[in-house]
């Protein structure tokens, strides 16, 4: 057993004995120092002080590209830099405990997770989606319908539509430019156009539906504190059942993506933004502190554009 073998014992025994990390945490520390290690065995590093920078930064291009001789396949940005991690608590803990003066890995930065692109819904999905909503014209079936909009049409978080309440809806004086008061993240709340569709949607749904769900809630001794979606009880509509709804609505339009209630959200941002919206204007909209955060949408409108330029122009493609 060589030095740096030592010294990664030690250091699994810190993490095991002081740290108390989970079971799941220990194997993965394990697994990658130990792949560590046949990195520096291979070179003949065996102890730490021989262990640079440079050998450092060249074991995340090892990760990155993988090992065919020891059936290590290249590692994702996210797998490697959790390696990266690893390797750099165990330099700074080698210092830390006394067993070498110099970190090289402090230096040697992870590398940055790929951004993952929100998936956003064709128009056509979306449609049908609303449409199988309040198919059977049921109370719940008109409520769902209502909540399904509101999330389409205003780009509101799964948790800002079930806190809606009554009083949060503004028709305007004339009942046609309407809004919603939406309380984001932290407390914030914004005002959020809310267009006739939706309106409509939510009108149906207070007139026809509401006043049956407060009269079953009454009925069991509940109430709906002003509540704008209820439940089959009356009380407020869960973000569990919120959920529930979308899925079970997307399957019976027969949409077979994935669809979740941000899935609605991501379609919003980027129907408005293939539209020709400005993504400040987007921006306000969702609610985000920063434009940095709604630009992700305009990669995946550029995405759109090349697919429409690929197949659309003459001289795109041979």
């Amino acid at each position: 057993m060589d030095d740096v073998e030592r010294a990664v014992r030690t250091y699994l025994d810190h993490l095991t004995v002081e740290k108390g990390l989970a079971a799941n945490t220990l194997t993965s520390y394990r697994r990658d120092l130990r792949r560590y290690l046949q990195f520096l065995r291979r070179r003949d590093v065996t102890t730490l002080a021989a262990v640079s920078e440079a050998t450092v930064t060249e074991f995340l291009v090892h990760l990155r590209e993988g090992d065919a001789d020891l059936g290590h396949p290249p590692l994702s940005s996210t797998s490697a830099a959790r390696t990266v991690v690893a390797v750099r608590g165990f330099h700074k803990f080698a210092v830390a405990d006394g067993l070498a003066t110099l970190d090289p890995a402090a230096a040697v930065k992870p590398p940055a997770a790929a951004k993952r692109l929100p998936k956003a819904l064709p128009l056509s999905d979306v449609e049908a989606i609303l449409d199988a909503a309040g198919a059977p014209g049921t109370a719940l079936a008109l409520r769902d319908r209502a909540l399904l909009e509101v999330l389409y049409g205003t780009g509101a978080r799964i948790s800002e539509a079930v806190g809606l309440d009554v009083d949060d809806l503004d028709w305007g004086e004339s009942g046609v430019d309407g809004t919603v008061l939406l309380r984001g993240k932290g407390g914030k709340e914004r005002l959020v156009p809310i267009g006739s569709y939706a309106r409509e949607a939510i009108e149906a749904y207070l007139v026809r539906a509401r006043g049956d769900l407060v009269a079953s809630g009454s009925a069991g001794g509940g109430t709906t504190g002003g509540a704008l979606f209820l439940n089959a009880r009356g009380g407020r509509l869960s973000r569990q059942s919120a959920w529930a709804v979308l899925v079970r609505t997307a399957e019976r339009a027969g949409v077979t993506r994935d669809v979740s209630p941000h899935t609605l959200r991501h379609s919003f941002a980027t129907h408005l933004l293939d539209g020709g919206a400005d993504v400040r204007v987007v921006q306000e909209l969702l609610g985000h502190a920063s434009v940095t955060t709604t630009q992700v949408y305009t990669l995946v409108t550029v995405d759109n554009l090349r697919e429409v330029f690929a197949t659309a122009h003459p001289r795109a493609r041979e």
